[in-house]
């Protein structure tokens, strides 16, 4: 009897055990049932053609996360741009409005309108329409004032500061070793030297970042000439002075020396030139005088 009651537990639990596979396996085929009507549901939704429905409205090229870009529908995986829209995921505008430089001209006659975003030819110039141009003549001058104001609270613009120079992020350094050098950065960078109205130095860069925003680096001290030192200068005023008093006493006495020389010189040859007897007194004057009757010798006249 407990041989049997076994057997019959035992062939109780092989009928539970066939049971659950079967039960689990008809959820199975439900599931993919479901799953396989779902595919078939998106993909008719979605849309499929061709000879062997080969093609699809839903596998085309992207841009921003957006089929086509938004600006086209898909056939066939293949984009279909709207008008005034190329490229294989419509994302590349033909409109040239955006690359209008201030002068009217396509990226300022510097460049080349690719997709609506200027593509500058010349290396010099920045910016959305190739405007900018950090490292032109002027560059220095066009932005002195404004540094100027930003950076020391000075100059023409300081009232104005706020409301005319916050185009520009302003970064101080405190020596010039720390400002950018050109070939540091992956950007022109102009250096500069402006003087202000005190006779003060000061130094910055200016340039455009690859994010096409205006930096400037500027020192934080002005460079300002040393006051006089009174007691060297007055020094040398006096030595100057003594020096060229000097100067003219050598001179005077020089000119003196030559001009006695040549007294004496004219003297000596004078005197070698003398024809008078030395024996005699060439001043003494003879006390007899000698004179001669004009009628002497004459015959007396007859009365």
């Amino acid at each position: 009897m407990q041989q049997q009651r076994r057997g019959h537990r035992g062939h109780g639990s092989g009928l539970v055990v066939k049971t659950t596979v079967l039960t689990s396996a008809a959820t199975t085929e439900t599931a993919c049932a479901a799953h396989v009507s779902a595919r078939r549901e998106t993909t008719r939704r979605r849309g499929t053609a061709g000879q062997y429905c080969e093609c699809d409205n839903f596998n085309c090229d992207r841009s921003g996360n957006k089929l086509c870009g938004g600006h086209g529908r898909c056939e066939c995986r293949v984009c279909i741009c709207d008008p005034m829209w190329t490229g294989s995921a419509c994302d590349c505008s033909l409109d040239n409005s955006t690359c209008l430089a201030s002068n009217k001209q396509i990226c300022n006659g510097r460049g080349t309108c690719e997709c609506g975003t200027c593509k500058c030819t010349d290396p010099k110039f920045q910016g959305p329409t190739c405007e900018t141009c950090p490292t032109c003549p002027g560059v220095c001058t066009e932005h002195k004032e404004c540094v100027q104001c930003r950076a020391f609270g000075t100059g023409e613009k300081k009232d104005t500061c706020e409301r005319d120079c916050s185009y520009f992020n302003l970064i101080k350094v405190k020596d010039r070793d720390k400002l950018p050098q050109p070939n540091d950065a992956t950007y022109p960078v102009m250096h500069c030297k402006e003087r202000d109205a005190n006779d003060c130095w000061f130094y910055y860069t200016y340039a455009v970042n690859n994010n096409t925003e205006k930096e400037v680096h500027v020192v934080d001290t002005l460079d300002c000439p040393a006051g006089p030192d009174i007691i060297p200068i007055v020094a040398g005023v006096v030595a100057g002075i003594v020096l060229i008093g000097l100067a003219l006493l050598l001179i005077w006495k020089l000119l003196m020396i030559i001009h006695d020389r040549r007294e004496f010189a004219k003297f000596e040859k004078e005197k070698m030139n003398a024809k008078w007897d030395t024996q005699e007194n060439p001043i003494y004057k003879s006390p007899i005088n000698k004179f001669q009757n004009p009628n002497y010798g004459r015959k007396a006249a007859v009365l």
